[in-house]
């Protein structure tokens, strides 16, 4: 499978946005939104980093609760969607590369979650986290939420899943590279006779690297929830030094 460096770019259009728009509950987002608000231990009113946003649901989501938001994405699909669910105009949306992040000492907290970690090379992710490290407060947090741990992504990896969501089908084709520790990604959208194929790449790490590459990064740094190799993911608080 050939996969460029560069995937995450265009990856975001068609039928792979309509099909993550519609891939989670309200509930889920408000449950969602809940632990994170909790995790990163601040007050309404308090400024709020999302990156990568997507199509902004936990952005509005926590908007509601009082937070001020920034939401950043580089899909103009997404930010489309986020903006126009925005009626009150309640979050500044930006259209920017994730390590894009030009806000230094601005936020009380932020968040990454989702499959949104690792889509880049080992300095692109450690670039990635250093930004966000650069844009917090002294003592602000920082949520990674990741399934890309190998004692947990390894345990429970199929080679062929599939979903359905709402009338549209997603084919995954997965395949572990242990050479680069990637995961690389065949993924096929199917919705009322058309199909649009992607591919894509995670770097995957073992849980201390990934705690090492944090720390390295300017955090101090704590698990959300105890670790299970059972668990689909993995969630660290990361506090700012």
């Amino acid at each position: 499978m050939s996969v460029d460096a560069n995937w995450w770019e265009h990856f975001f259009e068609g039928l792979p946005v309509k099909l993550w728009l519609e891939a989670l509950s309200h509930e889920h987002t408000q449950s969602e939104a809940d632990a994170i608000a909790r995790w990163l231990s601040v007050q309404p009113g308090a400024d709020l980093l999302d990156v990568p946003c997507g199509g902004g649901r936990l952005s509005l989501a926590l908007a509601e609760r009082g937070y001020r938001l920034t939401g950043v994405d580089v899909s103009r699909e997404f930010l489309e969607h986020a903006r126009s669910c925005d009626d009150a105009d309640r979050v500044s949306w930006e259209h920017r590369e994730m390590r894009d992040l030009p806000w230094p000492g601005r936020f009380d907290g932020a968040y990454c979650v989702g499959n949104s970690f690792g889509y880049l090379d080992d300095e692109g992710n450690a670039a990635f986290l250093r930004a966000v490290a650069k844009a917090l407060k002294p003592g602000a947090r920082f949520i990674l939420e990741t399934p890309m741990v190998l004692e947990n992504l390894l345990g429970h990896l199929q080679e062929r899943p599939w979903w359905k969501v709402g009338e549209m089908y997603l084919l995954v084709s997965n395949k572990y590279d242990h050479t680069r520790s990637r995961l690389d990604i065949e993924y096929t959208f199917l919705s009322k006779g058309r199909s649009e194929v992607r591919h894509g790449s995670h770097q995957a790490y073992r849980y201390a690297e990934l705690r090492q590459l944090l720390e390295s990064s300017g955090f101090d740094v704590a698990d959300a929830t105890s670790w299970t190799r059972d668990a689909h993911s993995v969630t660290f608080i990361a506090t700012r030094r």
